[in-house]
């Protein structure tokens, strides 16, 4: 094993164990171990169970089951440790604790009601924080969300997908002082997965098209609290005819599902090749290592996003 000081190429897949994973999540981790294999990284699966309201102990162990039954393996994790654990965020909240205070903070009891009465919104409708709560004080009994005081700045990402200068945010216009801990006491995502990557010491990040939005944040974040910020590549979603993310209302099954209806993880890894352009389509099983092998490097050309064959599946 590397050195843990050594500086190596680092993938993860850090998949919320909140519900059985779908062909999106089963397409975006194939794609992040690809890439990290290729390049002769450390794979690393981090469990982000930090949301203790929706997390369930018998998603995480299905996690493990579909990756493993895909034929994806992982070099660091909560089952198989590693030198950068614990691998579940719910077992990390003393660093997010840590980290949170070494940034310019501040309490703020507003509700999400209230300020989608009162503030403005972004182009893309988010809801930009006023300033409400910066100087006023806390109200004793209140629930109140710990928000970072975001200092001016304006942040570009490029993306392995989709060129340079794909997210661009001025975060104290465009975003306002965003949340790093809920009402509720959950640590919020954008504190989290930065904390956890910068000590995980990921250099690459491969994940959903759905969370670009937030990456000019995190690498405001990281260059706060003065770590280096990983490569980003966002990958696209699987869509179905109506538009809309595919699920099992459009007759896509989870992968537990398949898996457990007596589906093959060669016939599955072919599928969501072809569904980008990795695989011709005369090719209708091939196991994950295999698929490794003969494949030319990832994100070096456009990826191809085509609709998925869900009836080669069956």
């Amino acid at each position: 094993m590397a050195a843990v000081d050594e500086v190596v190429h680092r993938g993860r897949y850090a998949p919320s164990p909140t519900g059985r994973l779908h062909l999106g999540n089963a397409r975006t981790a194939l794609l992040a171990w690809l890439y990290t294999r290729q390049q002769g990284g450390r794979f690393v699966l981090r469990i982000e169970d930090n949301d203790f309201t929706r997390s369930r102990p018998e998603f995480e162990q299905r996690v493990y089951r579909d990756l493993r039954w895909m034929g994806l393996d992982w070099d660091e994790g909560p089952d198989v440790g590693g030198p950068y654990g614990p691998y579940r965020q719910s077992e990390r909240v003393e660093l997010y604790a840590r980290e949170s205070a070494r940034l310019d903070t501040f309490a703020c009891v507003c509700t999400r009601r209230e300020l989608r009465a009162s503030a403005r919104r972004s182009p893309g409708g988010e809801v930009i924080y006023p300033g409400t709560c910066r100087q006023r004080p806390v109200e004793p009994g209140r629930p109140a969300a710990l928000r970072w005081r975001a200092p001016p700045g304006v942040v570009q990402v490029d993306d392995l997908v989709h060129g340079p200068a794909a997210a661009v945010d001025d975060i104290a216009r465009d975003v306002g002082d965003f949340i790093l801990r809920r009402r509720d006491g959950v640590w919020a995502y954008q504190l989290a997965v930065v904390v956890d990557d910068a000590a995980m010491r990921i250099t690459d990040v491969v994940r959903g098209d759905d969370l670009r939005f937030c990456t000019p944040r995190q690498v405001h974040l990281l260059r706060a609290l003065g770590h280096p910020a990983p490569r980003y590549a966002h990958v696209p979603l699987i869509f179905g005819p109506d538009g809309q993310k595919l699920s099992k209302r459009h007759g896509a099954p989870d992968l537990s599902a398949l898996r457990e209806g007596g589906a093959t993880p060669e016939r599955t890894i072919a599928v969501l090749a072809r569904s980008l352009g990795l695989l011709p389509d005369a090719v209708p099983a091939i196991p994950a290592r295999a698929l490794l092998a003969r494949l030319p490097p990832v994100f070096r050309a456009p990826l191809v996003d085509r609709p998925l064959a869900l009836a080669a599946l069956r």
